[in-house]
């Protein structure tokens, strides 16, 4: 039994879904809209052979899940991993739906990606993985329908595979199907710092909401990719103080801060932080217990759990990663006062650049990073606040708050749009 009890513990779609009812029943819910908002509207699996370059032939597996598309095409990203379940993609699906809510950008819910291991496989052979996997999903897919980005193990290229196999078989350059893409194939400025850069934001107006200073802030980042190194470098510069940094292979720790800019030369450099001069070799387990005033946890799923949620000793959670804390972690956070910062808005930038990329890609009309970089800020500030301004009517946390937040925006246009029959 309780091997069957960590196994639900750790299902991020089971984590999604209990957390969805508590708002939805907070809400006062109807049942046909609670129905229609619990479920995926399509779930599609694909496989797909694909040529190695040893000769043989792989049958390879592939999703993609739309989880509403109610307020407008559907968005988000496409990873690449050997343990990718179709739980898993459809939780990442729904919360985009809620992220995009959340933001208020006219953008529904989509997740996809291939079972497959990037590290094993050579640039051709990802090359060739990707442009028949968009070839299996490209009825679904569109500008107007549904627009992939780069997630876990997919990058720029990825996308400008993605956004060529389609613009081919449109016979047309289509540059707005994909966003995360090199800026000279029609990407934003500001982009690739986004999600980095929001983390930033929500940690700052956390920090002005519960009166705590900016200066001399202790922050412990729990992943050092692109959302984990943006925000420790961003968070740096407004004067916190990054004193631990855990990675899949190895953590750092220095109770004085650390060079961000050094460990960035010294992780390019070597492709890992471990081996950096500026701080003491650590346990990466133990730093997401070691006392700091906001922990980031910027990688993966299930990182803080029932297992070593008692011992976190952050003030501040932030999510920089997709549902890094699971429902029953949530309650222990919950009664050792932790104030949380939901995925669904510490990681909103990251699609609301890409939001904005679309609309440049649209327009044919691209802003200055610093226009980028402005509108960004100022939309998750404004969420911040209407996240906050909902924990404090209903009496919740700011979890299922933004949940009803989002929930209520989809809810809203649905109605309004009644039921097609």
């Amino acid at each position: 039994m309780a091997s069957v009890a960590i196994e639900q513990e750790m299902n991020p779609w089971e984590a999604q879904a209990a957390r969805f009812d508590f708002a939805a029943k907070k809400l006062n819910l109807d049942d046909d809209l609670w129905k229609v908002l619990r479920s995926p509207s399509r779930e599609i699996i694909v496989h797909f052979p694909v040529l190695m370059d040893d000769g043989h032939v792989e049958l390879m597996t592939g999703f993609r899940v739309h989880h509403s598309l109610a307020r407008g095409p559907a968005k988000g990203g496409i990873r690449y991993s050997p343990d990718l379940t179709l739980d898993e993609v459809r939780a990442l699906a729904s919360w985009m739906t809620w992220k995009c809510a959340v933001v208020d950008i006219p953008f529904g819910g989509a997740k996809g990606g291939v079972i497959c291991d990037p590290k094993k496989l050579s640039r051709g052979e990802l090359e060739r993985i990707t442009r028949r996997y968009t070839s299996e999903i490209i009825e679904f897919l569109g500008p107007e329908k549904d627009v992939p980005a780069p997630d876990v193990n997919t990058n720029e290229q990825t996308m400008a595979w993605v956004m060529d196999t389609y613009s081919m078989h449109m016979r047309q350059t289509v540059t707005s199907v994909v966003t995360g893409k090199p800026i000279e194939l029609g990407g934003s400025r500001g982009r690739r710092q986004a999600t980095g850069r929001g983390v930033r934001v929500v940690c700052l107006e956390a920090l002005r909401h519960l009166k705590m200073p900016v200066e001399g802030c202790r922050i412990i980042i729990q992943g050092f990719g692109n959302v984990g190194s943006n925000a420790a470098e961003l968070l740096a510069e407004v004067g916190c103080k990054i004193i631990g940094i855990a990675e899949y292979d190895g953590g750092l720790y220095n109770a004085n801060g650390m060079d961000i800019h050094a460990l960035n030369r010294h992780h390019k450099d070597h492709g890992t932080i471990v081996g950096f001069h500026g701080a003491e070799a650590a346990d990466s387990a133990q730093l997401l217990t070691t006392a700091c005033d906001i922990l980031i946890p910027a990688a993966t799923e299930n990182v803080i759990t029932s297992h070593n949620a008692g011992k976190i000793s952050a003030r501040i959670v932030c999510e920089g990663a997709n549902g890094p804390t699971t429902a029953f972690a949530d309650d222990i956070l919950g009664e050792k006062g932790v104030f949380i910062i939901p995925d669904i808005l510490a990681n909103a930038g990251g699609v609301t650049a890409s939001y904005f990329e679309w609309v440049q890609d649209r327009q044919g009309y691209f802003w200055k990073e610093e226009v980028v970089n402005e509108r960004l800020d100022e939309i998750l500030v404004n969420s911040f606040e209407h996240v906050i301004r909902y924990r404090l009517a209903h009496g919740v946390n700011n979890r299922i708050a933004a949940y009803m937040l989002a929930m209520d925006r989809v809810a809203g246009v649905i109605r309004q749009r009644g039921f097609y029959a």
